[in-house]
């Protein structure tokens, strides 16, 4: 059990250099609604700031490394992890560390919400994160939904008890993305604490426009989840990972079935007619259907392409 109300946490957020994101999240940062907090921001190299924040040059690292340097440098009893292009709700601390009155929760995570007054483009990659067809079953990790156990959480929204931290041996892996995962299995599967996902410790976090900038995240994320089907089967060999891999391989491949019998290809010609109807259901949904539907048909079939290479690949270099 945490042994004060409101213990001291460490906000750590790992940066390159000084820019108008960080700004903003500092700045939100000042205005959390928590009484005891530190903000630990990690650039390449120093950085002038009027905030009353800890600046701890690093220099030219990955993010896991920063997060670890991060780590060292903290004096909390609780770390929150935060990315420099996100920010947080006023209450986020104080509703986090309510979870950790419970022994066997090691961490907690929350949804990351686009904001409101993003850009069309950003908006829109927003959109197909959260939404069912292009989120799926992780649709959670982008808006708030029910409250559940998880063991795999992105680490733009993470918080987690200092020892457990320590005890893991921090972010014992330098992929980027995928650092996460690694540390989510030893704290799940290794030292047997719980992750807890609450819808109330909310931040805000820009996405990449569409096409190109949200398209190039997407294939980096399947890419490295295709290898973790293989090195972190624990919690990345699921079915949830390869539907999109099943989706290409049907478009491409499912009309051979009508070699077969005739009734195939009626059904393969159905099941392409119903997928892209639900995908122009979810655009016209929102303020740009174009952008949302044929951003959800690239998101599948670049994610799908991509796993496939991360599952066959023999060893993927390390950030």
């Amino acid at each position: 059990m945490i042994g004060d109300s409101s213990p001291k946490i460490s906000v750590v957020i790992p940066v390159k250099e000084f820019n108008r994101n960080l700004d903003e999240c500092i700045k939100h940062c000042l205005e959390l609604d928590y009484p005891d907090c530190e903000i630990i921001v990690l650039p390449d190299f120093s950085i002038e700031t009027l905030y009353n924040v800890r600046v701890v040059p690093t220099g030219a690292k990955g993010p896991s490394e920063k997060r670890n340097i991060g780590i060292e440098e903290t004096t909390g009893e609780i770390v929150a992890f935060l990315d420099d292009d996100a920010f947080p709700s006023k209450d986020w601390l104080r509703n986090a560390v309510r979870n950790f009155n419970d022994e066997e929760i090691g961490a907690v995570g929350g949804p990351a919400v686009t904001p409101e007054n993003d850009w069309l483009k950003e908006k829109a990659s927003g959109t197909i994160y959260s939404s069912l067809l292009g989120g799926g079953v992780y649709r959670y990790r982008y808006i708030p939904q029910k409250r559940r156990f998880v063991d795999d959480f992105p680490s733009c929204n993470f918080i987690v008890r200092k020892s457990i931290l320590k005890e893991a041996g921090g972010f014992r892996t330098k992929f980027w993305p995928g650092e996460d995962t690694a540390l989510c299995l030893e704290i799940t599967k290794k030292l047997g604490k719980r992750i807890v996902y609450d819808p109330d410790v909310l931040i805000y976090h820009h996405r990449r426009k569409l096409f190109i900038p949200h398209l190039k995240q997407v294939c980096s994320y399947a890419l490295h989840r295709g290898y973790f089907a293989k090195r972190f089967p624990q919690t990345s060999l699921r079915v949830s990972y390869f539907l999109p891999t099943f989706f290409v391989f049907g478009l491409f491949f499912g009309w051979l079935t009508g070699l077969i019998h005739p009734l195939f290809y009626k059904v393969y010609l159905i099941s392409i007619f119903v997928y892209l109807s639900m995908a122009l259901l979810t655009g016209l949904k929102n303020k740009s259907p174009l952008y949302i539907f044929s951003g959800l048909i690239l998101t599948h079939l670049c994610y799908g392409i991509w796993f496939i290479k991360g599952l066959l690949s023999g060893r993927l270099k390390e950030e």
